[in-house]
C-alpha cells in the first residue's frame, strides 16, 4: 500500500477522523486513515462511552439506595468493581469492533501507526515507513486532558480522566478539581458507588459554561446527596501532600483556607489540542490558543489541508467532531455545505440529574445587547417527573423579545440529554418558542416540560 494515491488522507481515527472517512467514502472519495491506537479515539476508549457505562451502573446504584420512597426495599447492595470494569470493556469493545467493520464495509484503508506530515500531499507512517500520497489532508488528531501547574499527575494518587476510566480499584474518597462536564460526571459516578466526594471549582458555579441557574440548582442537588461542593475555590498546588494511601491539598475559598483529603485527586480542568509531533510546522499551519486555526469550512492556511474535531478547539464534543469531519469531506467532494451555526449545537452533561443545553444563556444574550423573554418551568409541575420522584429540575427557554427567535434552552432533570434534541431541531427549522408550545406533547412525559416552558415565555404556561 506504500505510495498508493488517495483523495484524502486522515491523520487520526477518532470521532472526526473515522466519521469523516466514512462520509468521504459515501461520496466516492478514496480515503486513508492513519491511527496509532484503536479506531474510535478518546470518545470511544477513554471518554464518552466508558464514562457513560460507569454512570449507568452508578445511577442504578443510587436508585437502589433511594427506592424506599417508591415503596421498594433492597438491602445489602454491593458494588462489584471488577464486574463494572468488565462491563465497561464489553461496551467499548462492541462499539470499537463496529467501527472497524464500518471501515472495511466502506473500503477505507487504515494504516496502523503515527502519521507525520511530509508535505501538503504526503503523510508518512512513522513506525512502518510507508508513505501515503493524497490530494487532501484532514488533521483529526484530537485532544488530551490538561494539567494544573504543580499538580503533576502520576496515574495513581493524582489522576486525569484517562486514568479514571481504568482504575483497578474504586476509591473510597476522591477530590475532583474542576466542575465542568467531566468533573461533575465523575463526581456522580463515585458518589453513586459510595465514595466520599469533594468537587472543587474555581469559578462561582459548577458547570460554569451553562446558564447560572443550572449550575446553582445542580450544586444544591449534589450537596443534598452528600457531595461536598466548593465553588469560587482556588487549589494551592504547592500544598499537595501524598502518603499512607491518601493525599491532601489546601483550597482557598474567599479569605478562608481549608485542607481537603482523599485517596485520589482527579484533575478535570479541560482539554488541549494535540498539535505537537505531527509535522504541522512543515506546512506553516497556524495555531490559535493552542488549537489549529481554520476557516468556517475547516480549511487551514494550506488550501488542501483541513482540520476537524477537538484539535480545532470549537466545542470539544464527539457529535460536533462528527459534523466537522463530515463537512470537510462534503467540501472536498464539491457539495458546498453550509457553515455550522454553533448556537444550534446541543450540549450534554450526564450527571444525574442530567443537564442539556443549546444556544445562549440568559446572561450571554443580555451581554450581546439583546432584549430577552424567559420562560421557566419547574419539574415539580410535571406529572411524569413527580411519578419518577425526580422533581429537582427545570426547563428554561430564552427568546428574543423583538423577533421571537429561540436563543437558548437549558434543561436539568431526567432524560435532559434526550429532550434537548427537540429544541435542536426547532433551532434548525428556525422555530419559535410559540411553535414549540403549540406542538402537542404526549402525557404524561417529561417532554411536556418543554412545551410548558415555551408557553411560559409568553406567560401562558398551564401547570404553573
Amino acid at each position: 500500500m506504500a505510495d498508493e494515491a488517495f483523495d484524502v488522507a486522515v491523520i487520526g481515527g477518532g470521532s472526526a477522523g473515522y466519521v469523516g472517512a466514512i462520509r468521504g467514502a459515501q461520496l466516492g472519495l478514496k480515503v486513508a486513515v492513519v491511527e496509532e491506537e484503536k479506531l474510535g479515539g478518546t470518545c470511544l476508549h477513554r471518554g464518552c462511552i466508558p464514562t457513560k457505562s460507569f454512570l449507568h451502573s452508578s445511577e442504578l446504584a443510587h436508585q437502589v439506595h433511594t427506592m424506599g420512597a417508591l415503596g421498594l426495599k433492597a438491602d445489602g447492595l454491593q458494588i462489584d468493581w471488577p464486574a463494572v470494569l468488565k462491563r465497561k470493556e464489553s461496551v467499548v469493545n462492541q462499539l470499537w469492533r463496529g467501527v472497524e467493520f464500518l471501515m472495511k464495509k466502506n473500503k477505507i484503508t487504515v494504516f496502523k501507526g503515527h502519521g507525520m506530515i511530509e508535505s501538503a500531499s504526503k503523510v508518512a507512517v512513522r513506525e512502518s515507513g510507508e508513505t501515503i500520497n493524497a490530494k487532501n489532508l484532514l488533521l483529526a488528531t484530537g485532544s488530551r486532558p490538561k494539567s494544573l501547574p504543580g499538580l503533576a499527575m502520576d496515574g495513581d494518587r493524582v489522576i486525569n480522566s484517562d486514568h479514571a476510566v481504568n482504575l483497578d480499584r474504586m476509591p473510597k474518597s476522591i477530590v475532583i478539581v474542576g466542575a465542568g462536564a467531566v468533573g461533575t460526571e465523575f463526581a456522580c459516578v463515585y458518589n453513586g458507588y459510595g465514595a466520599d466526594v469533594t468537587l472543587v471549582e474555581f469559578l462561582p458555579t459548577i458547570l460554569p459554561l451553562e446558564d447560572v441557574d443550572v449550575g446553582q440548582q445542580l450544586a444544591r442537588v449534589l450537596g443534598k446527596r452528600g457531595i461536598k461542593v466548593l465553588t469560587g475555590a482556588q487549589v494551592q498546588p504547592d500544598t499537595l501532600k501524598r502518603g499512607d494511601g491518601r493525599m491532601s491539598v489546601s483550597v482557598k475559598v474567599g479569605d478562608q483556607t481549608q485542607t481537603i483529603e482523599g485517596e485520589r485527586l482527579l484533575v478535570a480542568v479541560g482539554r488541549e489540542g494535540l498539535v505537537q509531533d505531527f509535522g504541522l510546522e512543515k506546512l506553516g499551519i497556524q495555531l490559535e490558543k493552542g488549537y489549529i486555526k481554520t476557516d468556517e469550512h475547516y480549511r487551514t492556511s494550506q488550501p488542501n489541508v483541513f482540520a476537524a474535531g477537538d484539535v480545532i478547539g470549537n466545542y470539544l464534543l464527539a457529535h460536533v467532531a462528527y459534523y466537522e469531519g463530515e463537512h470537510v469531506m462534503e467540501q472536498i467532494a464539491g457539495k458546498n455545505p453550509k457553515a455550522l451555526d454553533y448556537n444550534r449545537v446541543p450540549r450534554a452533561t450526564y450527571s444525574y440529574p442530567q443537564v442539556a443545553s443549546l444556544g445562549l444563556s440568559e446572561k450571554q444574550a443580555k451581554d450581546q445587547g439583546l432584549k430577552v423573554k424567559v420562560g421557566k418551568f419547574p419539574l415539580a409541575g410535571n406529572a411524569k417527573s413527580v411519578i419518577l420522584g425526580e422533581t429537582e429540575g427545570f426547563v428554561k427557554i430564552i427568546s428574543d423579545e423583538e423577533s421571537g427567535d429561540l436563543l437558548g434552552v437549558f434543561i436539568i432533570g431526567p432524560s435532559a440529554t434526550e429532550l434537548i434534541s427537540e429544541t435542536a431541531l426547532a433551532k434548525l427549522l428556525e422555530s419559535t418558542p410559540w411553535e414549540i408550545g403549540a406542538s402537542i406533547h404526549p402525557h404524561p412525559t417529561v417532554s411536556e416540560s418543554l412545551k410548558e416552558a415555551a408557553l411560559a415565555v409568553d406567560g401562558v404556561a398551564i401547570h404553573i
